[in-house]
């Protein structure tokens, strides 16, 4: 997956809207188009994307620690962010885009720096002007559950 490095590596309007929010998707895991440079920022990628379902992967360093030295709530927050967003943006049709309009995390245990982690965001419900979605971030290798999150996303017709 390449990343963007500027804005003008980022799609223009009219390339974003002639698909549907799923191709879009598939099109950033495929290395069509650029992916977020927070994703590279904060160490986690698109791992995979279905129809209402998106996967990301990484794995929390130093650098996203907070001064007690434990995984800032923000990184959790992030990526439950953009994995069920991203999850919303499959069900967008063409001519359409979408933005977070409130997301909750619950954390439930700390996860140890180093620790390979999957996060999962699935939708409930996406309609013409909502979406809602539910994700959680567990590990990869010792399947514990780690944090879970939901969202409410506004769907927006620009043509």
């Amino acid at each position: 997956m390449t990343i963007a490095t500027s804005p003008a590596d980022l799609m223009s309007r009219e390339t974003l809207l002639s698909m549907s929010g799923l191709e879009f998707m598939q099109g950033i895991l495929a290395g069509h188009h650029p992916g977020p440079p927070i994703g590279e920022t904060l160490g986690y990628a698109l791992h995979e994307v279905s129809d209402g379902r998106v996967v990301f992967r990484g794995t929390p360093e130093f650098k996203v620690t907070n001064p007690m030295g434990t995984v800032h709530g923000g990184w959790y927050g992030t990526l439950l962010d953009s994995a069920m967003a991203c999850a919303v943006m499959t069900k967008v049709p063409r001519g359409s885009v979408y933005t977070t309009l409130e997301f909750k995390i619950n954390i439930i245990r700390a996860i140890p720096l180093g620790t390979q982690i999957t996060c999962l965001g699935e939708v409930d419900h996406a309609g013409r002007s909502t979406g809602v979605a539910n994700g959680e971030i567990r590990g990869v290798t010792d399947d514990k559950l780690y944090a879970t999150g939901s969202t409410t996303c506004i769907i927006l017709k620009m043509t």
